[in-house]
């Protein structure tokens, strides 16, 4: 495997402990969150190129949160998303990866799960539910790039491992808040699951590091990666309350393709404008 896609966010980052002060620009300790998310995608970088990877496409998935002066130098930045999805995933990859990924919406004993906002209750595709994680994966299968490794907390690695069998996944922190938040409207929901327990950020990018050279070796031999995907296909997207915003569900449909599907529905609902009755 010569040529990886690599996506990140940042509230999957070891040492990262909430969203308001460390993943929003204007957070105080958004630049030491930048620090830590691009250490931590150096050290893939550096395991996917000791088993033999030499080109590296990094998707900046949070929106600023990759320092491109700290990024190693073998790697390309990408930053923005004007072309939705596949994000400019193509066949000419050989692979995709995941750095700092965060566990979907309605997931126990996550650390500040999500699916896109805190306003997302729950998507699924053909009954299966999937977060941003999921439905790039899905992307991938669908252009026969294999998704070989992922890190994150806890239970983002399990979600990856039931949706993918076989990717090697790396856990830097754990969440230790219980129930998935059902009750909750948005702004309830971004408060509760903000409790975690860290490893250190040295070790967690040795373990990445480790795991990602891992990864690719273990991809030469092993025929993981790929999600069976059987057409047609059906989204089904629901919406916490969020403001003046009730909750609602969104759906869409495509005969054959899950990124056709991904492209036509729209991300969110129309808002309400709390100046009109």
């Amino acid at each position: 495997m010569k040529k990886i896609y690599i996506m990140t966010d940042a509230e999957g980052v070891a040492g990262v402990m909430n969203s308001l002060d460390w993943c929003y620009a204007n957070g105080r300790y958004f630049d030491v969150c930048r620090e830590l998310l691009t250490f931590e995608v150096n050290a893939a970088i550096e395991g996917f190129a000791a088993a033999g990877a030499v080109e590296f496409l990094v998707h900046d998935g949070h929106g600023g949160a990759i320092d491109p002066l700290r990024l190693d130098e073998r790697a390309e930045l990408m930053r923005g998303m004007p072309q939705g999805y596949p994000y400019l995933l193509d066949r000419t990859f050989d692979a995709i990866a995941w750095v700092g990924q965060h566990a979907m919406s309605r997931t126990e004993y996550a650390h500040l799960a999500h699916t896109g906002s805190m306003a997302k209750f729950e998507y699924t595709i053909n009954g299966t539910p999937v977060g941003e994680f999921g439905q790039l994966a899905m992307c991938a299968s669908e252009l026969g790039v294999r998704s070989i490794f992922g890190s994150g907390d806890r239970a983002f690695c399990s979600e990856a491992g039931a949706l993918v069998p076989g990717i090697e996944a790396v856990e830097v922190k754990r969440g230790i808040t219980p129930g998935r938040g059902d009750e909750c409207d948005a702004a309830q929901y971004a408060a509760r699951n903000t409790s975690a327990i860290h490893i250190h950020p040295v070790r967690a990018r040795k373990l990445i590091r480790a795991g990602a050279e891992r990864a690719v070796r273990r991809a030469a031999g092993e025929p993981f990666g790929i999600i069976p995907l059987k057409p047609p296909f059906e989204m089904i997207k629901h919406y916490r309350p969020n403001g003046a915003n009730p909750a609602t569900t969104l759906t869409g449909s495509h005969p054959t393709s899950i990124i056709a599907l991904l492209k036509a529905i729209p991300i969110d609902p129309p808002r309400v404008d709390k100046g009109k009755s």
